[in-house]
């Protein structure tokens, strides 16, 4: 499909995909937060995708663009490529309009999603692991699709599925009872923030909107940058649902026309923010969906007083993954450190380290002796997280003062990598 204006098409196409998905996908609520919208003297409303049939917006976008080719895709038969989101969405409008689908998946993939794929695609899916990344995965399924004459569905760069995901931007607008200042909300190939921005830029010119991005995958960040789509050599995949090396070209032109800005997020401000939503609102925020929550600090002064809609895009997330997300998050606030510690060869040397050098609300995480052989004599790995991230150069002061010689593991990626 060719557009001509991206402005007067792209609303109309997504007026035309919330008239075929009003009846098929959940209206989700759009919820005053009283909680933040203290801490930021702001209106803070939440757009809860989370809540939505597959627990995230991809639904919308997949299902629609099935059911416009829904007799060519019956005939053919479907693939698509996804982290997990995007194949839900395909595995339940496949399922609902009985056609098969092949839906290839890294081999990354959090086992919660890949069998939330199973449960929603029934007998109309098969699941195939490949790659580390979402772009190794479509790479496979491109082949794949071409090897055996199938109809690739594209998890953002269609100009139908992104009409689809701009359906909660129609949403969002019916809902609101107030002009919006700003709107939040994640970015990974692109296809939420182009349906949601081109269609709220063209009922409310006003109104900013901010992509954000996990800082270590922030590919349309750098095509911004590049001023067109480009690859990035090296992402942290840490936020599943939106690492991806290089945004759509369709993606990268509407949002290049209507974001006003990018924010990238440190993956341990994510892993906070996706605490503070379950601990303080009960929300259960994947990292892609806990983004545009985690992006509000950088806004904090822009905001103030202002109306601001937070899309939190899904909640898929595996409750194994918790104390990755717990650890990070310490990491991040500067209250967990390890260190590699060799204990001065004398008797009592642990029993001091114990008493002396750990402060009083301090307490030991890990501990772990680097050599099978000659533990007394060998250094440590020693994880300590701290009451107070304040306290951090005391316990180096304490260490150095009673003659342990420690390296920070913290700072050193490779050591990092290996040891923890």
């Amino acid at each position: 499909m060719e557009v001509a204006d991206t402005r007067t098409v792209q609303v109309e196409n997504i007026l035309i995909a919330h008239h075929f998905l009003k009846d098929v996908v959940v209206h989700t609520p759009l919820q005053k937060n009283d909680y933040l919208s203290e801490k930021y003297g702001a209106n803070i409303y939440f757009k809860r995708e989370d809540l939505q049939h597959v627990r995230s917006f991809k639904l919308r976008g997949a299902y629609y663009k099935i059911k416009k080719i829904e007799e060519e895709a019956r005939s053919a038969g479907v693939v698509c490529a996804s982290a997990g989101n995007h194949a839900q969405g395909v595995a339940y409008a496949c399922a609902q309009l009985k056609i098969h689908a092949s839906i290839f998946m890294p081999q990354t993939t959090p086992k919660q999603k890949i069998d939330q794929v199973r449960m929603f695609g029934r007998e109309y899916v098969e699941i195939i692991l490949a790659g580390d990344t979402f772009d190794d995965s479509a790479e496979s399924a491109l082949a794949y699709c071409e090897e055996h004459g199938k109809i690739f569905i594209h998890p953002f760069d269609d100009f139908d599925v992104i009409a689809g995901q701009g359906t909660v931007a129609v949403e969002i607008m019916n809902d609101i009872e107030e002009p919006i200042d700003y709107v939040f909300g994640s970015v990974g190939g692109g296809g939420l923030m182009s349906g949601v921005s081109a269609y709220i830029k063209n009922l409310s010119p006003t109104s900013k909107i901010l992509g954000v991005e996990p800082a270590g995958a922030g590919s349309m960040k750098a095509a911004f940058a590049e001023g067109g789509a480009v690859s990035l050599d090296w992402i942290d995949k840490f936020v599943d649902g939106a690492a991806v090396k290089c945004v759509g070209h369709h993606t990268y032109d509407v949002c290049r026309r209507y974001l006003d800005d990018i924010v990238l997020v440190p993956e341990g401000k994510v892993c906070t923010t996706i605490l503070d939503l379950y601990n303080k609102h009960a929300i259960i925020a994947e990292p892609a969906g806990a983004l545009s929550v985690a992006a509000l600090d950088s806004y904090k002064e822009e905001i103030k007083g202002k109306s601001v809609v937070v899309i939190i895009s899904g909640g898929n997330n595996d409750i194994g993954r918790m104390q990755e997300i717990k650890e990070k998050s310490l990491i991040h606030e500067g209250l967990l450190y390890y260190f590699i510690v060799s204990f001065p060869q004398r008797a009592g040397a642990l029993r001091q380290f114990l008493t002396s050098v750990l402060g009083p609300n301090d307490d030991i995480t890990t501990f772990e002796y680097t050599k099978k052989n000659n533990k007394e004599s060998g250094p440590a790995l020693v994880g300590i997280e701290l009451g107070n991230r304040d306290e951090y150069e005391g316990l180096l002061a304490r260490m150095n003062e009673f003659g342990f010689k420690y390296k920070e593991v913290n700072n050193d990626i490779q050591l990092f990598g290996l040891l923890v």
